[in-house]
């Protein structure tokens, strides 16, 4: 019998920019999150509705591909999963009001910001236990 791969967390990553997109996945994955990627909110909504049980976080930018914004699609996202920690990203001035409990990132954010808010989610999943290397 093979041995059960041990559990890991999954992150939504939705950006119509195939690089921007491209370059959270792999430093969300190198804090060992498997990740979902969208380019639109619609289309994230359907991963929300359908196999979105281990998605713990999710980081969207607020213009996307599709009718929805990424303000629109924190909305939706935390009424499917409240405990679901969002982040929504712009390069300009936000004018919508956001759920409680979601971040605003202002562009440019440093790739180091996912990275510490990555670890920091991994260790509250672990209980505060560090992960083995």
């Amino acid at each position: 019998m093979g041995q059960s791969k041990p559990y890991r967390a999954k992150a939504l990553v939705v950006e119509d920019d195939p690089m921007q997109r491209e370059m959270i996945g792999l430093l969300l994955e190198e804090s060992e999150f498997d990740v979902i990627s969208c380019e639109s909110a619609e289309a994230a909504e359907l991963v929300l509705r359908g196999s979105g049980d281990n998605v713990v976080l999710m980081m969207t930018d607020v213009e996307l591909a599709g009718n929805m914004t990424g303000v629109e699609l924190a909305h939706v996202a935390k009424k499917y999963k409240p405990d679901l920690d969002v982040i929504v990203t712009s390069g300009k001035p936000l004018r919508q009001r956001l759920p409680e409990g979601t971040l605003f990132w202002s562009k440019p954010w440093a790739p180091l910001d996912v990275i510490r808010l990555a670890e920091t989610k991994a260790s509250e999943l672990s209980g505060g236990r560090p992960r083995s290397v």
